[in-house]
């Protein structure tokens, strides 16, 4: 009788070695080659999964995303049935800051994704429609919320964003603590909220 093989399985492997690569050694690191071995499976494994570096590429992302949401609907699930927009927006950028190991991971291989498709448009056009849609559901939380007076909540969801992305940047560098992190955070939900 033939092995059954779970396809989703070895290439969820190959995505995770892919990030345990990018985020010891940097993205430059990966290769088909450094992928495999440490994913323990041969190249031409990867090869019949993943033909393209690129596609090897937006799968990991994949990965990320995936494990990302489900960390944000156990951390929202905890809020309560009926969580205001500004504790929801909290919880959301607190949950995706990169504070422990798992969530730096992640962190190292968004950031290095981030910077693989600044110059790989194509590779791009996906990140580009997320980002539009995360704009488009923060702005509707901090109209929801009662912006103070003068804020223009797609602005306010941009800047949030921003710095959410300025903060995950420099707590990887190890240049802010979680707390220092946090409480930036916190100053800037003041700002946004009345």
């Amino acid at each position: 009788m033939p092995k059954v093989v779970d396809h989703n399985e070895r290439r969820t492997r190959i995505a995770e070695a892919l990030m345990r690569v990018a985020g010891e050694r940097g993205l430059e690191a990966v290769s088909l080659r450094h992928v495999a071995a440490e994913a323990g499976v041969t190249s031409g494994m990867v090869q019949h999964y993943f033909r393209t570096k690129d596609e090897m590429m937006r799968f990991a992302i994949e990965v990320v995303r995936e494990r990302g949401e489900a960390r944000l609907a156990e951390a929202t699930a905890r809020l309560g049935p009926d969580p205001t927009p500004r504790a929801l927006l909290r919880t959301i950028v607190a949950e995706l800051l990169p504070v422990d190991e798992p969530r730096r991971v992640d962190g190292r291989v968004t950031l290095a994704f981030f910077a693989y498709t600044a110059v790989r448009p194509e590779v791009a056009k996906a990140l580009r429609a997320d980002t539009a849609t995360m704009v488009g559901g923060v702005a509707e939380q901090i109209r929801a919320g009662g912006p103070r007076p003068g804020v223009d909540p797609e602005l306010a969801a941009v800047a949030l964003l921003a710095l959410m992305e300025g903060l995950g940047i420099y707590l990887l560098g190890g240049h802010y603590t979680a707390e220092m992190a946090l409480a930036a955070l916190d100053a800037h939900l003041d700002t946004i909220f009345a």
